[in-house]
């Protein structure tokens, strides 16, 4: 594949056709097919834009269909060379198998593999980011929702005390779930004509949406009511086991990898105390409106704890960057500027 920022829009695969001794050999440049350039976003709530606001009227509850898509999703926030469109077909809550191909729905939505693969029928796909495992077993967001309830319960344990015990074994399980879905990914492009050559696969991974420094005046309802025990698990130990979890998928694919666990350091939500505009999380949100109709209310809080679109716009910048390298995988870290970087994909120390 050529260099530059340019890298996975021009890559060069040289195809012979040997019709006689004066025959020149023949290049196809980048993705076979006809019609835009395009990077699609595949997978979760992280990419689909919950926490964005703004979601598309399809995808926030008409006909039962609560994915909420953002036009402030992270796919929207790139700005790579030569790319023409941005697609995004991630579904808040969607798990490995919905991705994948199958007969798995998602908020009313079949396979997003197969949507990829209609896709390739009217656009040339350069390349496919992807954000799954945390609805496997892992049930990343529910386990959030169970810490919110340990800080009501003030004679329980933290919810950390239990997670503790179950999260290897449970990231674990997820692993082979995000290779089947990664791995029907490029099933679909395969028989759609393309080569690995002719696009970029990048399978991201998940920043913490809360973690130590809360004021104490906002470890409450007002805007994020955890333990401090269970603050520091979600950092220090819940968010870097399931990256370790989805780096050895991305791995076992053949997919590079983006580690967002340590991109939102210091921007976690109500870190800014009085300022929210310096978090690049949502905080603990309530629709009141959704409250009063029946079919709204159980997705009032939905939007909690998840991506902002100050949080997206930073995620898409990087991204950016690390499709125009070479590199098998980086880390998200903020740079001497304050925004996200690529930077060489190596453990803090312990």
């Amino acid at each position: 594949m050529a260099g530059g920022a340019v890298l996975f829009v021009v890559a060069l695969l040289a195809v012979f056709v040997f019709s006689g001794p004066e025959t020149p050999p023949q290049r196809r440049h980048g993705p076979p097919g006809t019609g835009p350039l395009t990077i699609v976003s595949l997978g979760d709530s992280t990419l689909s834009g919950e926490g964005a606001g703004g979601y598309t009227p399809d995808t926030d509850g008409l006909n039962g269909n609560w994915c909420h898509r953002s036009p402030k999703a992270t796919v929207f926030e790139t700005d790579v060379p030569g790319i023409e469109q941005k697609v995004n077909l991630a579904c808040s809550g969607a798990p490995s198998a919905q991705i994948a191909l199958g007969d798995v729905k998602q908020w009313t939505e079949t396979s997003q593999a197969q949507r990829l693969a209609e896709l390739t029928r009217t656009h040339r796909v350069a390349a496919v980011v992807i954000a799954i495992g945390a609805n496997d077993e892992p049930h990343f967001s529910a386990r959030i929702a169970d810490c919110v309830k340990a800080w009501f319960s003030s004679g329980a344990p933290p919810c950390s005390e239990k997670l503790r015990q179950d999260w290897k074994p449970q990231v674990d399980a997820m692993v082979p779930k995000v290779v089947n879905a990664l791995g029907d990914v490029k099933k679909v492009l395969a028989n759609a004509g393309y080569l690995p050559e002719d696009y970029q696969l990048v399978l991201q991974s998940y920043a913490a949406p809360i973690g130590p420094g809360v004021p104490e005046n906002l470890r409450n309802l007002n805007g994020c009511p955890f333990r401090i025990e269970d603050l520091n698990w979600v950092r220090q130990e819940g968010v870097p086991v399931l990256t370790d979890g989805l780096r050895t998928a991305a791995t076992q694919a053949g997919a590079r990898f983006l580690d967002l666990s340590r991109a939102g350091n210091g921007h976690e939500a109500c870190t800014g105390g009085d300022n929210p505009a310096s978090e690049w999380f949502s905080r603990l949100s309530l629709q009141l409106s959704d409250l009063t109709k029946i079919d709204r209310a159980s997705h009032a809080t939905q939007e909690s704890f998840h991506p902002n679109a100050n949080g997206h716009a930073q995620f898409g910048r990087c991204l950016t960057e690390f499709l125009g390298t070479t590199e098998p995988a980086s880390a998200c870290l903020a740079g001497a500027d304050g925004n996200l970087h690529p930077a060489a994909s190596i453990r803090p120390p312990s």
